[in-house]
């Protein structure tokens, strides 16, 4: 299966495709998709390549810290915590480069099955249980990468794996708003 036109989190056409091409540009919006929104999130690494001139595993892995933190601080900064979520963009990209050679696919393309495939995610710094779940589904169901058994991997619920046009974005993202709404008011009773 060819990798998609677009991946539809960000609701900018430019930003989505960016996603599509670039499995680096994929993994740091996991990376950043946390405490802001999807859309924040996933439009992030286009504006962090523009600023750095590309996106690469190796030239971020080696850039100096506080220059990258100056990048993510720049305005608009990248995310809510810049400082944080450049180190963790950089240590994201070291493991790339130690594990995998900068090559971003290879993470989900050279896993044996499912359950190798969300070990890999799992070992990446900024990645957690629910995150890896929902890449499984986003990597099976958006990119056609289905290792056997990655079934058992990927979430039970509506996740980004799900959305795959603009119009599933917004479903995705009121469902989700009303699931936290309702665990709210499930507190609180």
């Amino acid at each position: 299966m060819a990798p998609p036109a677009a991946l539809h989190f960000t609701g900018d056409p430019e930003a989505d495709a960016f996603l599509g091409a670039s499995p680096l540009a994929l993994l740091i919006g996991f990376v950043l998709d946390q405490q802001v929104s999807v859309q924040k999130a996933f439009s992030s690494p286009l504006e962090l390549s523009r600023r750095l001139g590309g996106l690469d595993a190796h030239e971020i892995a080696a850039l100096d810290p506080e220059q990258l933190e100056e990048v993510f601080r720049e305005k608009p900064a990248l995310h809510r915590f810049p400082a944080n979520m450049a180190r963790r963009t950089q240590e994201l990209c070291a493991a790339l480069v130690s594990e995998y050679d900068g090559d971003a696919a290879a993470v989900w393309t050279g896993a044996r099955d499912g359950a190798d495939l969300e070990r890999r995610l799992l070992a990446l710094p900024g990645i957690g249980e629910m995150k890896a779940r929902t890449m499984v589904g986003v990597i099976a169901k958006r990119l056609g990468v289905r290792p056997e058994g990655w079934e058992q991997f990927a979430p039970t619920w509506s996740s980004l794996g799900d959305v795959d046009s603009p119009e599933a974005l917004a479903e995705y993202q009121a469902a989700k708003r009303a699931h936290k709404a309702a665990l709210r008011a499930q507190q609180s009773a």
